[in-house]
């Protein structure tokens, strides 16, 4: 049975695989992926069949409009983190149109509940599929934003929403 559940630091070598497959371009070390299962563990889901990672998510707390950089440490969360960050959501393709990213993203905005924001990088032309769950484009990214967004690829799109939202796009 393919099912989400809290991902541990066993599981970073399927999390590495997944990766490697899903986002070529945007290669991240295992020690990143290590770092954000330790600080933020609430945050850190597998997909998992029969044992077998097949997906997963990463996400974390940061402070407002300051999502990190590919494939580097964050040290620690910031103890006045003000927004919540959706990292990653990847999922092998013959593990797709199952609901199974709707199901995972509805688990990330119950923990996202804690504040008053939501955030993420959207690549690969994915904004349509995050708009479903309310994300929305920055009007007016400023310069240190733009200059961030050039490492995650050249269709790269902040995007966030408001969490007192009720439909986290699961129903």
């Amino acid at each position: 049975m393919v099912a989400w559940r809290q991902m541990s630091v066993n599981d970073i070598e399927g999390v590495l695989r997944v990766a490697d497959e899903v986002h070529p371009d945007l290669p991240e070390s295992d020690y990143v992926f290590t770092e954000r299962v330790k600080l933020f563990p609430d945050g850190c889901l597998v997909l998992v069949d029969d044992d077998e990672v097949c997906g997963y998510a990463v996400s974390h707390p940061i402070r407002h409009r300051q999502p990190p950089a590919l494939d580097s440490l964050l040290g620690e969360i910031p103890p006045d983190a003000d927004q919540y960050y959706i990292h990653d959501l990847a999922i092998l393709p013959r593990c797709r149109g199952c609901g199974l990213a709707a199901e995972c993203i509805g688990k990330l905005l119950t923990v996202a509940m804690r504040y008053p924001t939501t955030c993420l990088v959207s690549v690969y032309g994915t904004a349509p599929f995050w708009g479903r769950f309310g994300f929305v484009p920055d009007s007016e990214p400023d310069k240190v934003m733009v200059e961030k967004l050039q490492g995650y690829g050249a269709d790269a799109t902040y995007l966030s929403r408001h969490n007192d939202q009720s439909d986290t796009g699961t129903s």
